[in-house]
C-alpha cells in the first residue's frame, strides 16, 4: 500500500482489482474519499490506496523512464536523463543510491520505488519524471 499523500499526478504503480495487478499512471486525484485514478493503458480506474502498491526501482522500471546506463570501472552503475544523474553501488543494488540534478546532491535518499524517485526527480528538477524520451 501507498501512502495518499506520497502520490502525485504522473506517478507510475501497480493497481489491483479483484485480485489483478494492473501497472498504470495516475491521472488524477480525489483529496476528499482519498481516491486515485489510475490509467491503466486500456482504461481510467479509480482506486483507493489500499490497492495501490509501488513499482520496484531497477535497471528496467529506469530503462522505462529512458535513463541511459553506464557502466563505471569501479562496478558501480550510473543512469543518466538529461542533466539528471543516479549511481548505485553494483549491478543491480539499488539499496543505496546518490543522486544528483546540477548543484543539488542527495547522498542516501529513501528512494526504493518508482513513485519515490519521481517525487525527488521533480523537487530537484521542477519537471515530473515521466517515460517520454529528452529532446
Amino acid at each position: 500500500m501507498i501512502k495518499y499523500n506520497d502520490i502525485k499526478i504522473g506517478d507510475y504503480l501497480k493497481a489491483e482489482f479483484e485480485g489483478k495487478m494492473w501497472e498504470g499512471e495516475v491521472v488524477n486525484l480525489n483529496g476528499d474519499e482519498k481516491q486515485v485514478c489510475v490509467d491503466t493503458g486500456v482504461q481510467e480506474f479509480w482506486f483507493e490506496t489500499e490497492h495501490l502498491y509501488p513499482l520496484e526501482l531497477s535497471d528496467a522500471a529506469l530503462g522505462m523512464l529512458q535513463f541511459q546506463k553506464q557502466a563505471n570501472d569501479d562496478g558501480s552503475v550510473k543512469y543518466m536523463k538529461g542533466s539528471f544523474r543516479l549511481v548505485i553501488p553494483k549491478e543491480g543494488d539499488f539499496t543505496t543510491i546518490e543522486m544528483w540534478y546540477r548543484e543539488d546532491r542527495r547522498h542516501h535518499p529513501d528512494v526504493h520505488f518508482v513513485h519515490q524517485l519521481q517525487n525527488q526527480y521533480l523537487d530537484m528538477t521542477k519537471i515530473h519524471l515521466t517515460s517520454e524520451p529528452m529532446v
